[in-house]
């Protein structure tokens, strides 16, 4: 075959395999991956990685994002004065620390969580009623009081959380992961995220931007059809023979153009959806599961209630295969108006699926090596401009999450807000740290791993970042 005849990357050439991937293949890759290069399956092992530093505590992770700002206050960071002190005048100042004021006004008013806080479990943190399923499993959360964060609104503030970078787009954190560690399942991509709706950040949140494309997030949803196109088309055989024509074509493309890096991932990614035909319906069925445990997880509930019950059973069932990295987004968390109404649905929806997860990975003996995250963009502000406000707005300065399993302390928290809830007190944890102790427990030096991209090495935490020891095992 001349390779001369297939030498241009442009229009002709990509369109002609297009057609013949989704008419021929039936896997419709562009739909069903979102990206030209997406995460592929490569079996590594702990010792095969040039990326690890020293031994991991963590083989995997499953990170659960609340997208749009869940109130520290409200949920896990309990303030008395927040109660006693309802409706106080309080200098704008506070907020800040700088002398200057906000939205022009001179004071504030503090107001009272919408919550009542009781402790969880024998270690007894403070959780609120907001989440009565995950106070139960206090003794296996590790709370983080001090996260801080560098923007205000919602764009920068999720791509910090996942990037490290608040005002340009860089590669995920599940990327990066990817890229170092890759996937122990050769069929499935190490870098899964399940998302009914994108989040705030939209794609850039789950990006390799400039790593290799093969390790962008591959997005799953909810519903009949999770990925498209995946079951084939055509009969194996002759798919296997439209297959051979389109891998000579693509080497034909190769010899052409040695350093195409595209191609690289196209190719790669095509690899991926071939391997997703096999392993993915297996992994994605969920009636190989019991009822009992679909229920305890909240499967059969309906609408957004159920579908966060199928992303968190989904997400054990991927890493229980294999995958590295498997994010849950859930929307919905912003709630500038009726604070009391948004977060109650939205806890409603999570708490038990959430619950569930952590207890089906400890009776599995998964929590050991699996870290799990929940995590949020920014907290909510604990005081307001005008007395009796029903909502909260955004609040970087100081906001709580937590973490769980391998290497974390369990039923501990970690760092303090002042009084108010306002502004961190002690052991402040910048997202740059949270981000360097997760690679920590992964057993990545967060210094080492970079990324050379327009002359310079990047990494996740920028030039910043420390492990937080204080919360390691």
């Amino acid at each position: 075959m001349n390779p001369n005849l297939f030498s241009s990357p442009f229009l002709p050439r990509r369109e002609m395999l297009q057609r013949t991937l989704r008419g021929s293949l039936g896997l419709g890759l562009l739909a069903m991956l979102g990206h030209e290069g997406q995460a592929r399956a490569t079996p590594t092992t702990s010792a095969a990685s040039p990326f690890r530093t020293h031994a991991p505590k963590a083989r995997r992770v499953i990170m659960i994002f609340l997208d749009g700002g869940l109130s520290h206050v409200d949920s896990f960071d309990y303030k008395a004065r927040l109660f006693t002190d309802d409706g106080r005048s309080i200098a704008n100042n506070t907020f800040l620390g700088n002398g200057n004021s906000i939205g022009g006004s001179q004071s504030i008013f503090v107001k009272s969580p919408e919550y009542a806080f009781a402790p969880g479990g024998h270690s007894g943190l403070m959780i609120s009623d907001l989440f009565p399923h995950l106070r139960q499993q206090a003794d296996d959360l590790c709370l983080l009081n001090s996260l801080h964060t560098g923007h205000t609104n919602h764009f920068e503030a999720v791509l910090g959380m996942h990037t490290g970078s608040f005002n340009a787009q860089r590669p995920s954190i599940g990327s990066w992961v990817n890229y170092a560690l890759g996937s122990e399942c050769e069929n499935l991509p190490g870098f899964v995220v399940l998302a009914s709706t994108l989040p705030y950040g939209g794609t850039a949140a789950f990006s390799s931007d400039f790593l290799p494309g093969e390790f962008h997030g591959v997005r799953i949803r909810p519903g009949a059809e999770p990925v498209k196109y995946l079951n084939p088309r055509r009969p194996a055989d002759r798919q296997a023979i439209q297959r051979a024509l389109v891998q000579e074509l693509n080497e034909a493309q190769r010899q052409e153009h040695e350093f195409y890096s595209a191609l690289d991932a196209r190719i790669r990614s095509w690899e991926v959806a071939a391997g997703m035909q096999l392993a993915a319906p297996e992994a994605l069925d969920l009636s190989r599961e019991s009822v009992a445990l679909q229920e305890a997880y909240g499967v059969q509930r309906k609408g957004a209630a159920g579908e966060i019950g199928w992303k968190c059973l989904v997400a054990r069932r991927l890493i229980e295969r294999g995958v590295r990295f498997v994010e849950v987004i859930q929307r919905g968390w912003d709630a500038h108006g009726d604070l009391k109404k948004n977060h109650s649905a939205c806890a409603e929806n999570i708490d038990q699926p959430v619950a569930a997860l952590l207890q089906d990975l400890k009776a599995r003996g998964l929590l050991e090596d699996t870290l799990v995250i929940f995590t949020t963009e920014f907290g909510r502000t604990p005081a307001n401009h005008t007395p009796k406000m029903s909502g909260r707005d955004h609040h970087p300065h100081a906001f709580s999450s937590w973490l769980a399993g391998a290497g974390v302390k369990p039923g501990f928290r970690y760092g303090e807000t002042d009084e108010y809830g306002i502004r961190v007190a002690a052991n402040g944890v910048h997202v740059h740290d949270f981000h360097a102790t997760i690679l920590h427990l992964l057993g990545i030096d967060h210094e080492k791993l970079t990324y050379r991209h327009a002359g310079r090495d990047y990494r996740l935490t920028d030039v910043e970042g420390r492990v937080v020891d204080g919360i390691l095992t």
